[in-house]
């Protein structure tokens, strides 16, 4: 089997990306992880491109700059997709563009519903009775790209922020290995 080169953009903790990497040293796991880029230089997640010897990135947040050297090392590494796991940046129209394949994103919430930001907050002050997560594409508008997967749960009276957050990234390490497969296999 012929793996995609993928290359991961992080900004925190890695909690998914460890799970894709781990994914990606089964055999039948279509994609192979050849780089990480983060734009946090104090990102946990890097640990795991150390761990598993895999080349990572970090840059600073100059626009311009920053994209075109992204681009570059893209380019450099022939990466076919990227892989957005808690990366907390949006990408520019510009670099979406020229990057010109495929990017994934998941977002902790069940789409279209609460996209952007502090979606756990608005799920609870909206009184929702069940939230989730969505994988799906990129394109230039705000997590409105084609859906791959959803997956959903009840909300108990008891959640809150924290119990919700942690449901939905229980959920979310499924959801990405499962939209991966579903897509590239």
């Amino acid at each position: 089997m012929v793996k995609k080169k993928a290359c991961v953009f992080i900004s925190g903790r890695g909690s998914n990306l460890r799970k894709i990497i781990l994914n990606s040293n089964n055999y039948n796991f279509p994609l192979k992880i050849n780089l990480i880029i983060s734009n946090n230089k104090s990102a946990e997640g890097l640990k795991y491109a150390k761990k598993w010897s895999i080349p990572f990135l970090i840059f600073k947040n100059r626009e311009l700059l920053s994209e075109k050297i992204v681009l570059k090392k893209l380019k450099d590494f022939r990466i076919d997709i990227i892989i957005l796991a808690g990366y907390m940046k949006i990408l520019s129209k510009k670099f979406i563009r020229s990057f010109g394949k495929k990017i994934i994103n998941i977002h902790p919430s069940l789409l279209p519903k609460f996209k952007g930001l502090n979606t756990f907050e608005r799920v609870l002050s909206n009184k929702e009775k069940k939230t989730g997560c969505t994988v799906h594409y990129v394109n230039e508008k705000l997590d409105g790209g084609k859906i791959i997967v959803k997956k959903f749960f009840y909300i108990k009276k008891t959640d809150n922020i924290s119990t919700l957050k942690r449901k939905t990234q229980l959920l979310e390490y499924k959801a990405f290995s499962e939209a991966l497969i579903k897509e590239f296999n």
